[in-house]
């Protein structure tokens, strides 16, 4: 009866452990998901930033026109 009292105790800390185990793991998962959302809207901040700042001075495809050996 004592094997099975050590036993049921012993599984009790293990699920105690892993319940702890999956609450931190659960938490570093929101911290990297809220810094992943933060560095995406710094990633569109800077590159609208970027296309506001000068237009480029390359002409478009269709403006180019051909080349002289043509």
């Amino acid at each position: 009866m004592q094997q099975i009292i050590d036993d049921i105790e012993q599984l009790q800390m293990k699920v105690a452990f892993q319940e702890d185990t999956i609450e931190s793991l659960n938490k570093a998962l929101i911290a990297q998901q809220k810094q992943l959302e933060d560095l995406q809207f710094s990633f569109k901040q800077m590159a609208n930033k970027v296309r506001s700042i000068e237009p480029s001075n390359m002409a478009e495809e269709h403006e180019e026109s051909p080349p002289p050996h043509y």
